[in-house]
């Protein structure tokens, strides 16, 4: 289960250091949080894991499948941007997309450490090759345009297509894995994977 772990908690592990006067709050812009992080305010930190902690943390649990690496993967991905504020570059993107595409590297990096995970690493690492960066037309949209089109896209599909694509993308498996596992013929798992793509592509249209 997810469990939100503030910058206050984090500091004296890490060395952070005590929190200049607050200059920024809750109705504050990622670009505002991120000029904060870096002149090092802690409370911009803490505004930021409270914004984007629970997005960050189900990407890294759906790619990971286990809750304690992904609580650990959250909050390294947040502390990487803390200690490294440099290699997030705003004209690339969104800071929200770079969160998820750096918690996205941070987990294929604990997956590669477990031989027993070799061959869905294989498959992961193809499929984020393949996935555009950071910088993809969406993340020009603002937070909740985006989040708003994607929840209406994804009410478009049935559950069966759903667990198909989620199935592929985050436990990176094949199509005939895919049918093996859940006992269905490959050609119903093809045809729920291809309409699922055409709908949330006639969905996602007015952002791409």
């Amino acid at each position: 289960m997810y469990r939100r772990c503030p910058a206050s908690e984090l500091a004296p592990v890490y060395g952070i250091a005590p929190p200049a006067p607050p200059v920024v709050n809750k109705k504050s812009t990622d670009a505002e949080l991120f000029l904060a992080i870096q002149a090092q305010q802690v409370k911009a930190l803490d505004l930021l894991y409270d914004r984007y902690g629970k997005l960050v943390y189900s990407t890294a649990l759906r790619m990971m499948n286990n809750v304690e690496a992904a609580e650990e993967v959250t909050q390294e991905t947040f502390l990487r941007l803390w200690q490294r504020s440099e290699i997030y570059q705003p004209q690339r993107g969104s800071l929200s997309g770079f969160l998820i595409m750096l918690a996205r590297s941070r987990s294929l990096d604990r997956l590669r450490s477990n031989k027993s995970s070799h061959q869905r690493l294989q498959r992961l690492q193809t499929n984020s090759a393949c996935a555009p960066d950071y910088n993809s037309p969406l993340e020009f949209a603002t937070v909740e345009e985006r989040a708003e089109l994607v929840c209406k896209a994804l009410e478009q599909l049935s559950s069966e297509e759903r667990k198909v694509l989620e199935t592929a993308y985050y436990e990176g498996l094949s199509q005939s894995e895919i049918a093996k596992r859940d006992g269905l013929p490959l050609g119903t798992v093809k045809s729920r994977s291809r309409q699922a793509l055409k709908k949330l592509r006639r969905a996602l249209t007015p952002l791409i």
